[in-house]
């Protein structure tokens, strides 16, 4: 996760989930709001403490993740 050098993740922030440099910024709100037709511009505007590579690197860090596969050990 080198790559990610402003995605953290610590377990008494936010439940654990992945956050934009240990503020209560989740990479999910980021998501969300790109979701729901916000551009990079206006997220920007709403949180004036990101900044642009905040963004693009919590962008990185979900598709890396919905890449991750996850193999399903069968019991004998």
């Amino acid at each position: 996760m080198g790559q990610f050098n402003r995605i953290t993740q610590q377990p008494d922030l936010m439940g654990g989930k992945a956050c934009v440099r240990g503020m209560r910024v989740t990479v999910g709100m980021i998501l969300g709001q790109i979701g729901a037709g916000s551009n990079i511009e206006t997220i920007l505007a709403d949180y004036p403490y990101l900044e642009r590579e905040d963004i693009m690197q919590a962008i990185r860090y979900a598709a890396w993740r919905a890449e991750e596969r996850e193999i399903e050990l069968i019991q004998a």
